[in-house]
């Protein structure tokens, strides 16, 4: 099979990669450089998503459990398994309890591909290990593991997979359209191909509807992230005071990086860190730790949106999950999480798979 891959974020070289060891002859297209938007402006965790266990999302969290460990173990250059806390303070939303039962759950779904279990703290220990943390309130603090990773580069070793496996890569190719019978409209003209997969990321709708075709409801929604000075060896999963949302205070690469936000983005808005994003994160970091970070504290920051499945009132309770649809021989993929990009690039193999069997 003669397949078009559109779209080099890890979501598509990950699916092109599943696609050529299941035999097919794939072309991915990228209109910039691979590995350039979205894939490289993430928190830079491999993990499971341990807050989405209150969402009831416990399909997605063992399949990124299990998925963290494969990029543990085939990219230990690029990737790190990483200590992280989660203070408990007398005004926390999350009762002890509760959250001993999510990591209970988070050790269970990971089996015997876990990379570490849980243990509590106590508050003495947890200033021991995070001395900037504010003391005053502190009940103690669990402690987990997740992975961490450079994020592009990762991406980048996973287009090099592409590559040996015979992957064609076409980087500043633009696809303007695409046709139900396969046919896909480069800037030198239409190529025809058995089947297309539109990977796109925020960008997938775009193209639909530049083709004139259905579109599924995606939420995109903008994170941002600064980089501060280093605060320690060990990475902080925080309530944001008076919400239930949470961010990460994580060691990365000497210097500490902060995130994330969730603001909805339109695809003609600058994809850039706001004013009042840049201080909604110091306000949190400042609840939590001492001495206080300013504006002049920031050494730089980076944002990047995510397309998320639609229908949410609330984008931090927009699902993480993905879904596939076919429109004749064009299969869409809308939503996914880095983490879960092997899987989903299988799941896609499967998908065409099963529509050539079918004819």
């Amino acid at each position: 099979m003669k397949i078009a891959v559109i779209g080099g974020g890890i979501n598509g070289v990950s699916s092109a990669w599943q696609l050529a060891l299941a035999g097919h002859d794939v072309s991915l297209f990228e209109r910039d450089n691979l590995m350039q938007a979205t894939s490289s402006a993430s928190s830079k965790l491999l993990h499971g998503g341990l807050r989405y266990l209150e969402q009831g999302e416990f399909r997605l969290v063992r399949e990124a459990l299990q998925e963290r460990r494969w990029w543990l173990k085939k990219a230990p250059q690029l990737t790190r398994r990483l200590p992280i806390l989660y203070p408990l303070y007398a005004d926390s939303r999350r009762a002890r309890w509760q959250l001993k039962i999510g990591l209970w759950l988070y050790d269970t779904f990971a089996g015997r591909k876990g990379i570490g279990r849980h243990r509590w703290l106590t508050a003495q220990q947890a200033l021991r290990c995070s001395p900037q943390l504010k003391a005053e309130g502190l009940s103690g603090a669990y402690l987990f593991f997740d992975g961490q990773m450079d994020d592009q580069k990762l991406g980048l070793w996973m287009a090099q997979q592409c590559r040996k496996a015979g992957v064609q890569l076409f980087e500043h190719s633009p696809v303007q359209q695409v046709a139900t019978d396969g046919r896909v409209l480069l800037s030198n003209g239409w190529q025809q191909f058995d089947r297309v997969v539109n990977v796109a990321g925020p960008w997938s709708q775009q193209l639909l509807q530049q083709s004139g075709l259905a579109q599924q409801p995606l939420d995109l929604v903008r994170g941002s992230h600064l980089l501060l000075p280093p605060v320690g060896r060990y990475g902080h999963m925080l309530e944001v005071p008076g919400e239930a949302r949470i961010v990460f205070v994580l060691p990365y690469q000497g210097q500490t990086l902060l995130g994330t936000t969730e603001v909805r983005q339109q695809l003609n808005e600058a994809i850039k860190c706001s004013n009042a994003e840049r201080d909604y994160l110091l306000g949190v970091y400042n609840h939590y730790f001492h001495p206080a970070a300013s504006v002049a504290t920031v050494l730089s920051d980076f944002a990047g949106v995510r397309p998320l499945l639609g229908g949410s009132a609330s984008a931090s309770k927009a699902s993480r999950e993905y879904q596939l649809n076919w429109q004749g021989r064009v299969l869409t993929v809308s939503g996914g999480k880095w983490t879960t990009a092997r899987a989903l690039g299988r799941q896609v193999s499967e998908h065409i798979g099963r529509s050539v069997r079918k004819g």
